[in-house]
């Protein structure tokens, strides 16, 4: 099963980055060349412990869906997102965040399994994690940039 782990530090509070890592309007910002919007579940704002949301958007030329939910929270420490319904045969998403002086650690492991046995590892290894890599980079950087200018409004609104 691919992973990828990915470490991004970010000057601003812990409460603050867990909270950005868990909008839903950060995430279409961050992500908008996909234009990826949230059609179920939870929309806008921070989706919590139980919740899910369906995601729309364009990936490899058509438009394809997402439904996660959160299986695990423990504010601002870590959470967890399962896929309920998609492309993929499986896929997990852990989020930490960890306080530091000046700032916090935060760091995604993201697990996924693609269908289609053989011929889905081969295209999970060649083409999915690097990919994959690039989306949550993408999403990282617009998540550290918000965080560290401190333009929070938008994204943190309840």
């Amino acid at each position: 099963m691919p992973t990828i782990t990915l470490d991004t530090w970010i000057e601003a509070p812990v409460d603050v980055v867990f909270d950005l890592a868990r909008s839903i309007d950060l995430h279409k910002y961050s992500v908008m060349d996909t234009q990826e919007e949230a059609i179920a579940g939870v929309k806008a704002g921070l989706i919590g412990l139980g919740e899910t949301v369906t995601w729309r958007a364009r990936h490899f030329g058509r438009y394809r869906t997402l439904q996660v939910k959160i299986s695990k929270m423990e504010r601002p420490h870590h959470f967890t997102d399962v896929m309920l319904k998609g492309d993929f045969k499986s896929m997990k998403h852990q989020h930490f965040f960890q306080a530091q002086h000046n700032g916090t650690l935060m760091r995604d492991v993201f697990r996924f399994e693609a269908p289609y046995g053989w011929l889905g590892r081969l295209v999970a290894a060649l083409l999915l994690k690097r990919y994959m890599r690039g989306l949550l980079r993408q999403r990282n950087r617009a998540l550290k940039e918000i965080a560290e200018s401190g333009e929070l409004t938008k994204f943190l609104a309840r």
